[in-house]
């Protein structure tokens, strides 16, 4: 779990920081109060271990400057320093490195523009991979974390791109198996005639083109968490051999003789109706009940509208190429990311962030930037397509 200290002394912008980091789940330490000096040496550490402070410009004046700032923040083991600057003549927000890289000074031009926040959230918890805004979301963050310490099995049910194996991974992180391997494999994407070896491995000589051993992905997980993903895929000929699995702990390697104990943490996503798959006799029911002992439900970014600003951060993080300042969003272009109903959800949302990385000027991500792919809302609307070229127009959001 990450812990941030945020100095409370003239930073204005703390109260509705504390909020966003609290309600992710964060530790929030709060020092100092509006009406007395900061006593930031007195502040007690012990059991914390926090390794991040947040503070104003103001406070790193008021404890001798940065240099300063640094060698109280490594007294208490702090590695990561983040100074918060408000200056209404810049555009958009600068992110800059200072003292090596101990101190990261962001400068915004406005203390309660929600993107900013946003990006002070993401600066000060990088490593959290789950993006949040929307309550019900938090609220599925929160029912996660509960069933990440133990055991369990949990089957991830959701629409394509609505997130499923970053809950995966967010399950993973917060389980006492952090530490251990986290495997995933794509039912859909391996050939039926290979995944069961793939899965529980082989023996050599086992098939033609054998030529080694290979432990599988069962035990290459062992100790730690195997995620399905998109089991509803999975040949109804390999799906009684998963139940023994998941029943048994045991699996046997293909030409092999003797089962070999495993310890998995197993989750599963789909996206299909799991219920109605088994009423066609496309999955097997039993193995439905073994899976499902703990359902999780991902929705649809439309209906979570508080989720894209802190995604979309997420996401410009991961490909912005400069090494320091993050591209800002103009309110207007927030307004069309809000307005879209993304059918493709997350990953549509990606690739028009992408192409406004390409389209925007001076590290501004405005109205113009955004163009948004409308090929699939095109063809839900009609049976029929004329070109190749209709299917890929972009229009920007009206």
């Amino acid at each position: 779990m990450s812990q941030v200290i945020v100095i409370k002394n003239s930073l204005k912008i703390a109260n509705n920081l504390c909020d966003i980091l609290e309600k992710r789940d964060v530790t929030v330490i709060k020092a100092g109060t509006d009406n007395s000096k900061p006593d930031f040496l007195g502040i007690d550490l012990v059991g914390y271990q926090a390794d991040t402070v947040v503070c104003s410009d103001i406070f790193e004046k008021e404890i001798g400057g940065s240099s300063k700032l640094v060698a109280v923040a490594r007294q208490a083991k702090l590695s990561k320093i983040i100074i918060i600057v408000e200056d209404i003549k810049i555009k958009g927000i600068e992110i800059k490195d200072e003292l090596g890289g101990a101190v990261k000074r962001i400068t915004v031009s406005d203390y309660t523009d929600r993107y900013a926040l946003e990006l002070i959230f993401n600066t000060c918890c990088p490593n959290i991979s789950f993006s949040a805004g929307d309550t019900k979301t938090y609220k599925l963050l929160s029912l996660a974390r509960r069933v990440a310490i133990t055991d369990v099995t949990v089957f991830i049910n959701g629409p394509t791109g609505s997130g499923k194996e970053v809950l995966a991974n967010y399950l993973h992180e917060n389980s006492n198996r952090k530490e251990e391997p986290f495997v995933a494999v794509n039912c859909a994407a391996i050939p039926e005639n290979m995944l069961e070896a793939i899965l529980f491995g082989h023996e050599k000589g086992a098939f033609t083109g054998a030529s080694n051993a290979n432990k599988g992905i069962f035990r290459a997980a062992d100790k730690g968490t195997l995620l399905l993903d998109e089991i509803s895929e999975m040949p109804l000929s390999l799906q009684a051999k998963l139940l023994r699995v998941l029943q048994e702990r045991k699996v046997t390697p293909v030409g092999g003789q003797r089962d070999i104990d495993v310890n998995v943490r197993v989750l599963a996503t789909s996206n299909r109706d799991m219920a109605y798959e088994v009423n066609q006799s496309r999955f097997r029911e039993d193995l439905y009940y073994r899976l499902n002992v703990f359902p999780l439900q991902t929705r649809n970014l439309s209906s979570r509208k508080d989720d894209i600003l802190p995604i979309s951060i997420k996401i410009l993080d991961k490909h912005n190429n400069k090494s320091e300042n993050m591209p800002y969003i103009t309110n207007n272009a927030r307004e069309l990311l809000l307005s879209h109903n993304w059918p493709g959800n997350v990953r549509e949302l990606e690739n028009t962030l992408q192409r406004a990385l390409v389209l925007c000027k001076e590290n501004i991500i405005d109205d113009t930037s955004i163009m948004i792919d409308k090929s699939l809302s095109n063809i839900n609307e009609n049976s029929t397509v004329d070109t190749f070229a209709d299917q890929l127009a972009f229009a920007k959001v009206t």
